[in-house]
């Protein structure tokens, strides 16, 4: 599990990296800078928040729920945003919303952990 989260964060970190200097470059064509902007922010962020619950442990169901959430909405929301840019199929825009759920699922799974029983 926290094999797949690291590749995960890494390619999505990685992805992102070169999203946001690729949207840099494309200020001619604005739809498709604004979506790479937009994933770019999205990934690197959501990147280092798997890797914060990678460092936390897998011992607690919330640690799990926030990890699977954060990994998919990556690869969802960001990935979908990085494939529509690159003049990928329309349809590929209906996974953006799901990620986008999976990563506020991530969020709330995360922030549960402050409400906590010691």
């Amino acid at each position: 599990m926290i094999r797949v989260w690291l590749a995960i964060a890494g390619l999505g970190g990685g992805a992102s990296v070169v999203a946001g200097a690729l949207a840099a470059h494309l200020a001619d064509d604005a739809k498709a800078a604004e979506l790479l902007r937009t994933g770019a922010l999205y990934g690197m962020v959501h990147a280092a928040a798997l890797l914060a619950v990678v460092a936390i442990g897998t011992r607690r169901l919330a640690v799990r729920v926030a990890g699977w959430s954060f990994a998919a909405g990556i690869v969802l929301f960001s990935g979908s945003l990085f494939a529509l840019a690159a003049g990928g199929p329309r349809w590929l825009g209906g996974a953006t919303p799901f990620g986008g759920i999976a990563l506020m699922l991530g969020w709330a799974a995360l922030g549960s952990l402050a409400f906590r029983r010691r």
